[in-house]
């Protein structure tokens, strides 16, 4: 049997916290949402001004980047470079960039997805939030 290393709740509030900093400082309206390996919604802010599509978008994105493991852009760029198949891929929501697989290891925890600006800087602001647990 295998072990594997999971996200806890300090991790949680560790990476919303560093992200909404990221977003405030660059004055930025935005919702980070914060998934398990699965996908699973962990934790959602809608940041003060943010747009109300953006708490649907951003846990799409975060689900996209954990299910795919990789970044929600990859999808994105995929399409964008005429693999329309992607659009029916199921599970698959957020295809847009601003979704980031949480990696330690090779392994999976979860992932962070923004939306509410830019989606280079919704990328940002999740990585700006996992860097605070050291990723």
């Amino acid at each position: 049997m295998k072990s594997k290393t999971v996200l806890e709740f300090s991790d949680v509030q560790a990476i919303s916290a560093a992200a909404a900093a990221e977003a405030t400082k660059n004055s930025w309206a935005v919702t980070i949402a914060i998934v398990d390996d699965g996908g699973h919604l962990l934790h959602l802010q809608r940041l003060d001004g943010a747009a109300p599509i953006s708490a649907h978008i951003a846990p799409a994105k975060a689900h996209t980047a954990a299910m795919g493991r990789r970044e929600s852009k990859i999808y994105e760029d995929m399409i964008n470079g005429g693999r329309f198949s992607f659009l029916s891929a199921p599970e698959l929501k957020g295809l847009l960039e601003g979704g980031v697989p949480i990696l330690k290891d090779g392994q999976c925890l979860g992932a962070v997805g923004v939306s509410g600006v830019k989606s280079s800087e919704d990328a940002q602001i999740a990585r700006a939030g996992m860097a605070a647990i050291g990723l």
